[in-house]
């Protein structure tokens, strides 16, 4: 799993793995899941991520 933040768009992507999306869903306006072809979850966007009160990356490492 790899995770990238843009601090100056305040989006946080999850990447499951480096299978091709397929197909994307909204689950509300910030959340993004995206899935290969075979239904297996590749990708999470969180909009607004640190206003949102997602974990910011920097408690991630340790």
């Amino acid at each position: 799993m790899k995770i990238t933040y843009d601090e100056v768009d305040d989006i946080m992507v999850l990447r499951m793995s480096d299978k091709a999306i397929t197909r994307e869903v909204s689950q509300d306006w910030s959340t993004h899941l995206s899935f290969a072809a075979d239904g297996t979850l590749v990708e999470v966007v969180i909009l607004d991520a640190r206003a949102s009160g997602a974990l910011p990356p920097e408690r991630l490492a340790a």
